[in-house]
């Protein structure tokens, strides 16, 4: 995983048609045009607005249907919890239950998450979606090699990892090159399926042109609102995005979690800018609704960078703390291999993956052969990209 050739690697402008001819409401109750709602005065939405409940039709019902984003999030939870199982209770993983989740397939969830097995949804159908087919199929295959990866070392968990010995460093599961997987795999689902989902596929100029015109059949939303709700459902399982943060804690999980850590600057616009979206789509106003897009993604893409580099400085700081070093090269791997995803500040594979390459796919021994030097060209690489200084 994460390397590209012999080795593992890691490896909708909105068109509201405002023009559009009446439609028959008595034969067709579903279709209305051009606006279906009342509109909604945006200074009545705050900090404190709750997403789920605001947004109604005329009648008073809910319009938002968070659980397509919602049962992908917990999806996303399952597969990060079970690798933690490992490191947590010494279990051997399996490869195959960590795709059957990817693809929900085989009916791979229990217990209190049963029903994800007939959700109608699944991680992998969505991971790198926005690429061409044969990339995004490579870009999956890169996923599921980090499961083979993880399932592989788990089967040392209980030695002791050294240079070309996989095992526990500390807390924490490596492979024989000291590679952390469970790490890469955390954090390059935020790149392949958060980040590229929500920012490259729901927010984009085609996704923002769906219909807002007609209710999908037998709900309460249009398409472009479900859209919309989906990005809200992925970001967050709390009712107001970053109400639950502290001086030490986001409250958030995965890229929710990250944007709190890695861009405080941003952090507090994400709830707005959801809400004051979801307002712009039931007024139909393009022009604001962009302005929030816009807020997102690159409040996702900075966030990603900022992380990748803050990993890179935890390795230096590390020292001879050897375990801390290589948590932080894993996480420091995985966001590296997310700024694919980041395609506003023209991330590609070929950026992400030269980095990668010179850090540790160039090196035998991998993480164990990393050098100040390395890790200062990936920064210098990743500041230059995306223009923070520093």
């Amino acid at each position: 995983m994460f390397k590209p050739i012999s080795l593992l690697r890691f490896a909708p402008a909105i068109i509201l048609v405002a023009g559009l001819a009446s439609c028959d409401k008595k034969d067709n109750p579903d279709t209305v045009a051009p606006q279906l709602r009342k509109s909604i005065d945006y200074a009545k939405l705050s900090d404190t607005t709750t997403y789920a409940n605001f947004f109604v039709d005329d009648a008073g019902a809910k319009t938002v249907d968070l659980s397509n984003g919602a049962n992908r999030l917990l999806m996303f939870r399952a597969i990060n919890t079970y690798n933690g199982t490992a490191v947590g209770t010494g279990a051997t993983l399996d490869a195959n239950v960590l795709k059957n989740m990817f693809a929900n397939t085989s009916s791979p969830y229990s217990g209190s998450l049963a029903s994800l097995n007939t959700s109608g949804v699944q991680l992998r159908s969505v991971t790198a979606s926005s690429l061409a087919a044969a990339d995004a199929e490579k870009e999956r295959q890169t996923i599921e090699a980090g499961f083979t990866a993880i399932a592989t070392a788990s089967k040392s968990v209980s030695a002791t990892a050294s240079e070309g010995k996989a095992g526990k460093l500390g807390t924490y599961l490596v492979d024989e090159k000291g590679i952390e997987y469970g790490q890469i795999i955390q954090k390059g689902l935020i790149g392949a399926f958060q980040l590229d989902y929500i920012s490259n596929v729901l927010l984009s100029d085609k996704s923002l042109a769906a219909d807002n015109t007609t209710l999908v059949a037998g709900k309460k939303y249009t398409q472009l609102e479900q859209n919309w709700d989906e990005i809200y459902g992925i970001l967050t399982a709390n009712p107001i995005y970053g109400a639950k943060a502290t001086a030490t804690s986001s409250g958030e999980s995965f890229i929710g979690s990250y944007i709190w850590e890695y861009n405080k600057d941003d952090f507090p616009k994400i709830h707005p800018a959801l809400l004051k979206g979801r307002a712009a789509i039931v007024n139909n106003d393009a022009t604001t609704l962009k302005a929030q897009v816009a807020i997102l993604r690159s409040a996702m893409e900075k966030a990603v960078a900022n992380a990748a580099l803050g990993y890179l400085g935890k390795w230096k700081t590390a020292g001879t703390n050897t375990a801390a070093a290589a948590h932080a090269m894993g996480e420091g791997l995985g966001f590296i291999y997310s700024l694919r995803y980041a395609k506003l500040n023209g991330g590609d594979a070929a950026f992400s993956d030269g980095i990668l390459t010179n850090l540790i796919y160039s090196a035998p021994n991998g993480f164990w052969g990393l050098t100040n030097a390395k890790i200062d060209a990936a920064s210098t690489a990743i500041k230059t990209k995306f223009n923070i200084a520093g």
